[in-house]
């Protein structure tokens, strides 16, 4: 079984280099450019994984992890939260939110998918 992969991530340039990394490693991607929009694919498409980006328009990465954690029907789908915020205090902030772990831009894809792999098996 394929894993399916939901990316939210605004920048294309990210969104599109990250894809046909994982994509490659056979990973299905389906994308969410803002934090609703995440929220709502989520709902639709049940995912087996969620990368979180934080800095997201309308709805921030943030919040969107804290409405999918709190949803009955998604809070068991993992969130990985992969963001540039490496402030002091942003890897507690994302586990608050609810997301179940954290990495940070640029990313280091050896390191992701040993994350990805850990939160599916």
């Amino acid at each position: 079984m394929t894993l399916r992969i939901l990316l939210v991530e605004d920048n294309p340039e990210n969104r599109d280099m990250l894809s046909r990394r994982l994509v490659r490693r056979g990973y299905e991607i389906s994308f969410a450019e803002d934090g609703a929009q995440a929220v709502s694919k989520t709902q639709a498409e049940m995912p087996d994984l969620i990368l979180m980006d934080l800095s997201l328009p309308v709805m921030d990465g943030w919040e969107a992890t804290r409405v999918i954690k709190t949803d009955n029907a998604t809070k068991a789908i993992p969130i990985i939260v992969l963001t540039a915020h490496a402030m002091a205090g942003d890897r507690d902030r994302a586990m608050q939110a609810g997301a179940n772990d954290y990495d940070t831009k640029p990313v280091d894809l050896e390191r992701l998918l040993g994350k990805i792999t850990a939160l599916t098996n």
